[in-house]
């Protein structure tokens, strides 16, 4: 059975995310609202939860995933940046944008891009977010909830969890969440940034 908790967007209760933290240490998927939309998330070395998510959004093995981290302060254990690109992060986090960076040898190999190996990088601008992270003390695995066949992400807590019921551990209910994704910005071949998804990110700000 799924536990729901719910959650205040603006001011979340520090007793249920930290119910919320004990669900992700003990390997467990959760449904979360971000900055943009509603989310999946588990811990970052948990291989039967992420397999979970996997299959739930049957994603391929070139699938880029994403570190939610409460700021760069980790950036330097996790990715390779450049300085230049780290003004360019500095200046737009926290926000609604995924930075694609060459991953270091601390993420997991199934994170990165089989290839390519990189890894996503987000700092969101959410309460919520923020408290799971501060909470938890590392960065959080996590994945847009786009499920297969659909257009948008759900939005309405009550979809998430008739949906989701007995298929992750956790949902947190945030209120409604937005149907646009991050924008998706590469940094990873030192040309300058390389725009590989526009969303809810501005754009004008970035060149």
């Amino acid at each position: 059975m799924t536990r729901v908790l719910h959650v205040h967007p603006v001011t979340p209760q520090p007793r249920l995310l930290r119910e919320a933290v004990e669900v992700l240490r003990g390997g467990g998927l959760i449904a979360y609202p971000t900055d943009t939309t509603y989310a999946l998330g588990c811990g970052i070395g948990e291989k039967a939860a992420l397999e979970r998510l996997i299959r739930l959004r049957r994603l391929d093995d070139k699938h880029q995933f994403t570190l939610l981290c409460a700021d760069l302060s980790v950036l330097a254990l996790y990715a390779k940046v450049e300085n230049p690109d780290y003004r360019l992060l500095k200046a737009h986090t926290p926000g609604p944008y995924t930075w694609i960076l060459r991953g270091t040898h601390e993420v997991p190999r199934r994170l990165m891009h089989p290839k390519k190996r990189t890894i996503g990088i987000r700092v969101p601008e959410h309460a919520i977010c923020q408290g799971l992270l501060a909470e938890h003390g590392e960065p959080i695995m996590t994945s847009t909830l786009l499920l297969p066949g659909e257009e948008f992400p759900l939005t309405d807590p009550l979809d998430v969890r008739n949906v989701l019921e007995g298929q992750v551990d956790l949902i947190i209910d945030g209120g409604f969440g937005g149907v646009t994704e991050t924008t998706v910005i590469s940094l990873v071949d030192g040309d300058g940034p390389e725009v590989v998804r526009e969303g809810a990110g501005a754009l004008d700000s970035i060149f």
